[in-house]
């Protein structure tokens, strides 16, 4: 029996374009401050050092500058005025110092003090997740799968080693491994040992096509699903291992077809098969009769569904893949067979149940 698991992403994930990047951050506009006040006491003390001195504007910008660089050790004043001017000078550049020296400590230790504490709390979450879905591409077609898996509350890894990419997981806050998922060591530390499926959805199909070898490679139990553009190379991730390969501009381009010729059976599918859509109580769920089950071995009519737990069976798919969209009531289940309900969420819940072992 497929369950709905726990989420382990952010529970608001949300569809952001802005990086957040751990660690403290320091802003140009702080770095502009900085550089006025440097540049606003440069003048005045250029201005200054004229008037009190009568100097050269030359002359009294080199006394500024040697006696901010100096703190003032450097070629004392004579007049009390000229000693009063250049202690606010030294007071005002020691500020300056200061505050530059606390934007370099935030930018540099606080930084990589928070860094490896993110670090750390992500190799733990990590740790923790299991019965996940690993999301090896988190372009387009990877982060419309990571909304639908957080309406769902199913927990999942991104996997991607693109600098916008692993900027919008940051962001949003996602577990987060950094790499194409091509390498055994890359997919262990997304958890494909304790993974439930993976879903190889990165822009390119080459990269699809070793994602899928090396996954099966690790898990030959694991369900798989790949995206492609082209159909040979549908055909070569199915070869490959992929349980399913999915064509988004085929689909896309069947889902327009059916807008136009049957529009109000794709919007409510539309709206049925989409998590926190319209409809948020109305679930479709698989149930798969395992050998131990109670019903196993008991036809439709038996069972009764319908009267037992609220929910309706749609369809029954057998072990040989074939659809029943239409199951009769003496029609009897096997071990291996797949029922598709409809319900609410206290009905799938029910139904589930019912069928456990």
């Amino acid at each position: 029996m497929r369950r709905v698991a726990q989420a382990a992403g952010a529970a608001d994930y949300r569809d952001r374009t802005m990086p957040a990047l751990p660690g403290s951050r320091v802003s140009l506009r702080q770095a502009g401050y900085a550089l006025g006040a440097f540049g606003a006491l440069v003048v005045v003390g250029t201005v200054g050092f004229a008037l009190i001195n009568d100097e050269s504007v030359f002359d009294a910008l080199y006394r500024t500058v040697i006696t901010v660089y100096t703190a003032g050790l450097v070629g004392a004043p004579d007049t009390f005025a000229s000693k009063l001017f250049t202690l606010v000078l030294v007071v005002w550049g020691v500020g300056i110092f200061l505050y530059v020296f606390g934007l370099v400590i935030e930018l540099t230790i606080g930084g990589t003090l928070s860094g490896a504490w993110e670090q750390r709390r992500m190799e733990r979450r990590l740790a923790e997740l299991e019965d996940h879905v690993i999301i090896c591409g988190f372009g387009r077609v990877g982060r419309r799968a990571a909304k639908e898996f957080t309406d769902l509350g199913v927990p999942f890894v991104v996997l991607d080693l693109g600098e916008e990419a692993m900027a919008r997981a940051r962001q949003a806050r996602l577990p987060l491994v950094e790499g194409s998922g091509t390498s055994d060591e890359e997919l262990e530390q997304a958890g494909i040992m304790h993974a439930r499926a993976l879903i190889a959805s990165a822009d390119s199909d080459v990269d699809n096509l070793y994602v899928t070898l090396s996954a099966r490679a690790k898990r030959p139990d694991m369900f798989i699903v790949a995206r492609t553009s082209t159909r040979d190379a549908a055909e070569k991730l199915r070869l490959a291992g992929a349980n399913r390969v999915v064509q988004p501009y085929a689909t896309a381009g069947l889902n327009m077809a059916n807008l136009v010729l049957k529009p109000q059976v794709a919007d409510f599918l539309d709206i049925v098969t989409t998590a926190g859509g319209p409809m948020p109580e109305l679930r479709f769920e698989e149930i798969v009769v395992i050998d131990g089950c109670r019903q196993c071995g008991r036809s439709l009519r038996d069972v009764n569904v319908q009267e037992t737990t609220g929910a309706v069976i749609i369809a029954l798919r057998k072990r040989d893949g074939a659809f029943d969209v239409t199951p009769a009531p003496d029609t009897v289940l096997e071990k291996g067979d797949i029922l598709i309900g409809a319900g609410t969420v206290e009905e799938i819940t029910r139904l589930e149940a019912l069928f456990a072992a």
